[in-house]
């Protein structure tokens, strides 16, 4: 199980990078929670799938040296790596986009069910984004 789960998040962050939009929510359930950094909790794919298209219209980012932690039931993991970004369209809130490039380190905490992903919470520091891209 911890070995199915530990492949089960790398599979989501290669098509989290290669932006394999069906390939990544295939690795979820229907009732997946999606916690946003420092925001609410989204349920369901179809929010996520709209979070996910304004992210991707806006940003243009790459998951790189990931490590993935799984407990070992299998049913709970975690993940740190760093976002290299580039911040390609303006944000509705945020700062003029101008091409700027960043890199945060991130962390992710899964919950697994019936091998996918039944939960995903994201973590990284704002106000470290914000004066990157300044």
């Amino acid at each position: 199980m911890k070995d199915k789960a530990s492949h089960t998040i790398k599979l989501y962050y290669e098509a989290f990078n290669s932006k394999s939009m069906d390939e990544f929510f295939d690795l979820m359930t229907e009732d997946v929670v999606h916690g946003i950094n420092q925001g609410k909790e989204e349920i369901g794919k179809k929010p996520f799938r709209e979070f996910m298209e304004r992210m991707n219209k806006n940003y243009d980012e790459k998951a790189v040296d990931l490590v993935i932690f799984v407990n070992e039931k299998g049913d709970r993991a975690a993940a740190e790596f760093f976002i290299e970004g580039k911040y390609i369209m303006t944000d509705e809130g945020l700062p003029a986009a101008k091409g700027q490039r960043y890199s945060l380190r991130c962390g992710a905490f899964f919950s697994l069910r019936e091998g996918k992903i039944s939960r995903i919470t994201n973590y990284y520091n704002l106000q470290e984004w914000l004066r990157q891209i300044k």
